[in-house]
């Protein structure tokens, strides 16, 4: 082999780009944390040209009269200007729309991710982070960015709800100074039992962070409760509302607590046209109401025709997607079948563990839905 090498680099003369390889390889081991070497990218799939099932978006868009007054609002938009750096006028909007109390702060980030990123990178260095296994990626994957020390627990089989005696007793062991419970839970889309995450916010000396990304599906809410619990955060986004192209979250709690993460904010963070796009969507709060009516009676509907096709267990959701579980060993190839029937929908299977054999479909359209049933259906037929 090394003479085949040594051949094809006299044949070719490739030894300028194996020099700057090399030079490269150099540069990036000595510049980047090792944190960082070991990570790889979060990848998106390309959805060009087919039925977008995979990322949790709302399927439906706006009224053309509502399109109108919204491009109305933005008409005398000062782009030259910085946007206000505190959003004020959103975050009043965002306070009253969800009933939050004066005395706790919010803040307002380029999506939820970037809120994660701000609490973490506002940690020592050798914290320990805690959230339940599966969970949302970017917990951990923000994490181990950073170097922190994160740890999954995992969830209960079967049912996917919280291990209580096992969170409980790794907080106890690793003290954490954060816990992430993602309410309903991403990518198994359950509820976590109330009682068991009142236990946790009490027995925690960190931050409890309840992540309610898809709380407009749930029908249940931490937010209330923010008043009973220093160490209580709740985050939401509007992403899974309908407006995932706009990027803002926002977290509320104890004001104190949301000074120390607004001192690592970078300013202007939330640019004019999401704080003026997102304040305007807010308030026409019925067609979103109606949205997701709509949305949360497909699933049932969806649900109900997973569990009718054999060989297909659909676990019980209360966000915009349903998590299934296909035969033994053919979750890839169904996948990569209803991909060729022109439906984009996330395989989860590589992960293992609780999701081996699982994949994950956003709930889209009355036809969007059809057609991920035929080709699912079909699919099945072929193994």
């Amino acid at each position: 082999m090394q003479n085949q090498v040594i051949a094809l680099n006299q044949t070719l003369n490739l030894e300028p780009f194996i020099l700057i390889m090399t030079k490269n390889t150099d540069l990036i081991t000595s510049v980047f944390r090792k944190e960082v070497l070991a990570l790889s990218a979060y990848k998106v799939a390309d959805a060009e040209g087919l039925i977008k099932l995979d990322a949790m978006e709302n399927p439906y868009s706006w009224p053309e009269a509502i399109k109108t007054r919204w491009l109305d609002a933005l008409k005398d938009c000062p782009l030259n200007r910085y946007p206000d750096p505190e959003a004020r006028a959103l975050v009043a909007t965002i306070r009253r729309q969800n009933q939050i109390a004066d005395p706790f702060g919010i803040l307002l980030g380029n999506g939820s991710d970037e809120i994660i990123q701000l609490l973490l990178l506002a940690l020592p260095a050798d914290a320990h982070v805690l959230a339940p296994d599966p969970g949302f990626v970017m917990y951990k994957q923000l994490s181990h960015s950073l170097g922190l020390n994160y740890h999954g627990i995992p969830l209960q089989a079967g049912n996917f709800e919280l291990d209580l005696p096992a969170m409980l007793a790794a907080i106890e062991a690793y003290q954490p100074s954060v816990i992430f419970l993602a309410y309903p839970n991403n990518p198994t889309g359950n509820l976590f039992n109330e009682t068991s995450i009142h236990e946790i916010i009490t027995a925690a000396k960190g931050l409890v962070i309840i992540d309610e990304a898809y709380a407009p599906f749930a029908g249940a809410s931490f937010m209330p409760e923010l008043d009973r619990f220093d160490n209580l955060l709740v985050m939401r986004t509007v992403s899974k509302l309908g407006l995932a192209g706009l990027r803002l979250g926002y977290i509320a709690g104890n004001a104190a607590l949301i000074e120390q993460l607004n001192k690592i904010r970078l300013p202007y963070n939330i640019n004019i046209l999401t704080q003026i796009s997102t304040d305007f969507a807010l308030s026409n709060k019925a067609l979103f109401d109606q949205q997701t009516d709509q949305i949360c009676s497909d699933r049932t509907h969806v649900f109900e025709q997973l569990n009718a096709l054999p060989g297909i267990t659909a676990f019980p959701s209360s966000a915009n997607f349903i998590l299934f579980r296909t035969p033994a060993h053919q979750a890839n190839r169904i996948f990569d079948l209803l991909k060729a029937e022109g439906i984009l929908i996330k395989n989860l299977a590589p992960q293992g563990g609780l999701l081996t054999d699982c994949l994950r479909v956003t709930i889209g359209t009355a036809d969007e839905n059809a057609a991920f049933l035929n080709a699912l259906t079909k699919s099945l037929t072929s193994l």
